[in-house]
């Protein structure tokens, strides 16, 4: 029997793979696609943005360097220079970009320079690549071509069938997107907003592509999307989502649907590939029943506008890794798995809200052509631009942890060491990580029961921004600020809460 089976091996499944088996536990992972050859995943179709909160992800785990050689970025590509503070301006409202406006400091939460800040164009089959690596070189089992059809729960956890296969389990954690099959099978109620468009997303070859302009482009019928890639495009048609999404779209239909949203007569010489999607906004009403757990797409669905699925997927997996893993080794607090849901569900939440705000922005009609002017005004404005850059990047996720020190909820900033070592070099190991910069003697004393989870640093921090120490959960949460005279005590109260009763 396994700890963990996972169904679905795209970024999330793998990502919480490689924090399972970083913990030490035994996971196998069952997709249901064959290895390689997706074009949904490669150039140019899988294109997606990572913004920090997911480069920090990978750079808290030593997988950076990898991600970046990967896409090819060089160190410096992005912002992601090692010393780098300033945010970045990427990210959109609606198609409407950042830039320009420069984002009061002050007003944003702490930040120290970092090799992951900004954002990374990535493909998804490059992600998967280094997650996958990662999962074998951790001894996790990745088995395509097989999907989970089946789960049947037992005494001791639970049976997942795919055909007349059996993977028992003692947990089974749904990655296997937004028409998940774990979510149906295990009873999930999966709830929401119906859509308002048909979008479409096709590689094509254009006879006249200079017909449409690049970037995002409203238009009195929709939108339409030109990407950098000739020939791969995007289309918003204000249908109602009465488009039959049971067959592919048909060239013919295509071309029908870009010349009406563009308001040109561009033509379509040949489609290689074409899918459809809509801005349906559903999400499930707990990430758990019983030993099922759900992350990512099989949670929380919504349209692609901001581009936050993906990373909403990441944040997802280093939530629960960290915290599942604990619960199978039997270290955990008794409600420490809750709080995956407790936390990650209104963070979704937001992101749905977020995107059907944008789905109302664009929307055809005199409402909306008011709405787009008042928001164009705003985001030229420090607070307008800084509401969108807190929320399309990841920065203005706090979670509430009971604690008024502004920084306890938010991952914590990139404190460097007087050897220059940083944060996240650190947490490779998946510990937790208290910085002690005074070498406190009654707080060492009082760590000393979680040297096994807690990583204790005694070094000098070049600049702690005053926290002195600071307690940093696994997912790189901050979960305790001690000050320059920390109470052993408190300190006692929020380990226990995080990583569970001292050892003997």
């Amino acid at each position: 029997m396994d700890d963990v089976v996972i169904v679905g091996a795209g970024p999330v499944g793998l990502l919480l793979a490689c924090e399972l088996g970083l913990a030490g536990c035994s996971v196998t992972v069952l997709e249901r696609g064959p290895d390689g050859g997706n074009p949904w995943r490669g150039v140019p179709l899988g294109m997606r943005g990572l913004d920090a909160g997911s480069l920090e992800t990978f750079h808290r785990r030593g997988l950076l360097p990898s991600l970046r050689a990967a896409v090819g970025a060089a160190d410096a590509d992005d912002g992601g220079g090692p010393d780098v503070a300033t945010p970045a301006r990427a990210g959109h409202f609606a198609g409407i970009m950042l830039g320009g406006v420069e984002l009061d400091e002050a007003a944003l939460p702490p930040r120290l320079p970092t090799p992951a800040a900004g954002w990374l164009m990535v493909h998804l089959a490059d992600v998967e690549r280094v997650l996958a690596r990662r999962a074998g070189e951790l001894g996790v089992r990745v088995l395509r071509d097989t999907p989970g059809t089946a789960l049947d729960r037992t005494d001791d956890g639970v049976l997942v069938h795919s055909g007349d296969r059996g993977f028992p389990a003692r947990w089974v954690v749904g990655c296997d997107g937004g028409r998940s099959t774990v979510r149906r099978l295990a009873g999930f109620d999966f709830v929401g907003t119906e859509p308002q468009f048909t979008g479409y997303v096709l590689h094509a070859r254009v006879d006249d592509l200079d017909k449409l302009d690049p970037g995002f482009t409203l238009t009195p019928q929709g939108m339409y999307l030109r990407m950098p890639t000739d020939g791969h495009l995007g289309i918003m048609d204000f249908d109602g989502g009465a488009f039959d999404r049971s067959h592919p779209p048909t060239a013919g239909h295509l071309q029908e649907v870009l010349r009406r949203v563009s308001g040109t007569d561009v033509t379509l010489l040949e489609v290689w590939n074409a899918s459809s999607f809509t801005d349906r906004a559903m999400q499930a009403t707990t990430y758990r029943r019983g030993r099922v757990l759900l992350a990512g797409d099989a949670a929380h669905i919504h349209s692609p506008l901001g581009g936050q699925g993906l990373n909403s997927g990441v944040a997802d997996a280093l939530n629960l890794g960290w915290k599942l893993a604990a619960t199978v080794r039997g270290s955990a607090p008794e409600d420490l798995l809750d709080t995956y849901d407790r936390e990650r569900h209104p963070v979704a939440a937001g992101v749905l809200d977020w995107s059907r705000a944008q789905v109302a922005f664009i929307r055809p009609g005199p409402q909306a052509a008011a709405l787009q002017s008042v928001v164009r005004d705003l985001l030229t404005t420090p607070d307008g631009a800084r509401q969108v850059y807190l929320r399309t990047s990841g920065a203005g996720v706090r979670h509430d942890l009971g604690d008024d020190h502004p920084m306890v909820g938010r991952v914590a900033p990139e404190f460097r060491l007087a050897d220059g070592t940083l944060l996240g070099e650190l947490m490779s190991t998946g510990s937790g990580v208290l910085l002690d910069p005074r070498a406190d003697p009654a707080l060492g004393a009082a760590a000393q029961g979680w040297s096994d989870r807690i990583r204790r640093v005694t070094a000098e921090v070049r600049d702690d921004l005053g926290t002195g120490t600071v307690l940093v959960r696994p997912d790189g949460v901050v979960a305790w600020v001690g000050g320059e005279r920390p109470d052993p005590a408190t300190f006692g109260r929020a380990a226990r809460r995080w990583f569970g009763q001292p050892s003997a």
